[in-house]
């Protein structure tokens, strides 16, 4: 029996007078974090040995990877409405049992095909959707303060993904192998996230007696009235996607995995023809952390102020300020601050999705709305390191590709500036 098998019978929340929502984000910053062995920065340090133990080429590696992430992404939609039929409680015992289960296998591995299997599902678990259930968690406990709090889940979930390579790599991989270590890791998934969804998670306010931003609790009929409107004002899916705003932040968070994780996925030898050492390539991830972690921290306030279409042209300058960088870097300060730039764009995007999406849409259909996107940005980010790479082998060098690329910035911007904001039509009465 799967562990989450556990959870078939969901738990009656107990009520409480101190308001849960600040606990909520604690606990799924903790699950968002936990997502670290299914990212491509928790994957990068058991590339090399794997390649030598399996005998695979990189490049098969590398397609490996790209099928994988791929295939993982077609399951978001539906994880999307597990999260708005069942609750997010139910919906991450279930992906956390099946992430640290993909990581588990991930220590039985023989060959390509296997490979190609277990990429599938560690991307499909761990990067998508642990990652959409942690951030969606959050959404159903705060209304004007929203914002921040998504972006507190998400600055403090990607400092703790951040450690997950460190820990792997200096202390776990040495230890046990790569075999062990998968094992390792998908055991600590179990004992870290299936805990926080059995005894942590409540799926919304009103089951412990609370309200949003931990308001006044409503009288009954009041609060009756309160989920009507509610219900009435929320997007279903396909309504959310026949919207241009929809697609102008979908394509934000696309462009924005795309590229900057093909600008990851070579940043050595990128910066390396930029005159930077294999040293000081790699510490680049440095300002690119603190910059995210920032970013993420001052957009979610933002939403919480400005129009999303303002949000999302800065997050599109940012990414093309990067990519406009790049021919320029050199060693010292210009890097640290390409570095900040290119890390601050992309944690950009993805606070403003996070944020933006249930205040447009509303939190009736919000799982399966966020589910779509996931799974383009899932997807997108399959195609930036190839991409990169077929502009390099084409050209010489990067700099022609990043140039053509910015066609993707500079039009979701375009999009964004001129799509209107979604609204409900106001009920004709008598």
């Amino acid at each position: 029996m799967l562990p989450f098998a556990l959870f078939s019978q969901p738990r009656a929340p107990r009520s409480t007078t101190r308001f849960s929502g600040w606990r909520i984000v604690a606990f799924a910053a903790i699950a968002l974090g936990m997502t670290g062995p299914g990212q491509t920065v928790g994957v990068s340090v058991f590339v090399d040995p794997m390649i030598g133990t399996l005998e695979l080429t990189r490049s098969e590696v590398a397609t490996a990877y790209l099928v994988g992430t791929l295939a993982g992404a077609t399951a978001m939609p539906r994880l999307g409405r597990l999260i708005d039929d069942r609750g997010a409680r139910l919906a991450m015992a279930v992906v956390s049992g099946l992430f640290g289960l993909s990581l588990a296998a991930m220590a039985g591995v023989m060959g390509l095909i296997t490979l190609v299997v277990g990429f599938t599902g560690i991307r499909m678990f761990g990067q998508g959707a642990l990652s959409l259930v942690a951030t969606t968690s959050v959404a159903p406990w705060f209304n004007r303060r929203r914002g921040f709090a998504m972006g507190v889940t998400t600055a403090v979930g990607s400092a703790l993904l951040s450690m997950i390579p460190v820990f792997s790599e200096s202390v776990v991989l040495p230890a046990v192998g790569w075999r062990g270590a998968w094992a390792i890791l998908g055991a600590l998934v179990w004992l870290v996230v299936l805990p926080i969804a059995a005894r942590g998670m409540i799926d919304r306010p009103d089951q412990v007696g609370q309200q949003p931003d931990g308001d006044a609790p409503l009288e009954a009929e009041a609060a009756a009235a309160a989920d009507v409107e509610a219900a009435r004002v929320s997007f279903t899916r396909g309504e959310a996607m026949r919207t241009p705003m929809f697609w102008a932040v979908a394509g934000a968070v696309a462009a924005a995995g795309m590229i900057g994780t093909g600008l990851a996925f070579h940043q050595i030898d990128l910066l390396g023809e930029q005159g930077l050492t294999p040293t000081q390539a790699a510490a680049n991830f440095i300002p690119q952390t603190f910059a995210a972690l920032t970013a993420t921290l001052l957009v979610g306030s933002m939403v919480d102020w400005f129009s999303a279409r303002w949000v999302l042209a800065v997050s599109m300058m940012l990414l093309a300020g990067a990519m406009l960088m790049v021919p320029v870097v050199t060693p010292g300060l210009i890097a640290v601050a390409y570095g900040m730039v290119l890390g601050a764009a992309g944690s950009a995007a993805r606070a403003l999705e996070a944020a933006s999406f249930p205040k447009l849409y509303g939190l009736r259909h919000v799982g399966a709305i966020r589910g779509a996107v996931t799974s383009i940005s899932v997807a997108s980010t399959a195609f930036g390191p190839l991409a990169l790479s077929i502009g390099r082998d084409l050209t010489g060098s990067y700099v022609q590709v990043l140039l053509l690329l910015l066609v993707f910035p500079a039009g979701v911007t375009v999009l964004g500036l001129f799509a209107s904001i979604p609204t409900r039509p106001t009920p004709i009465t008598a």
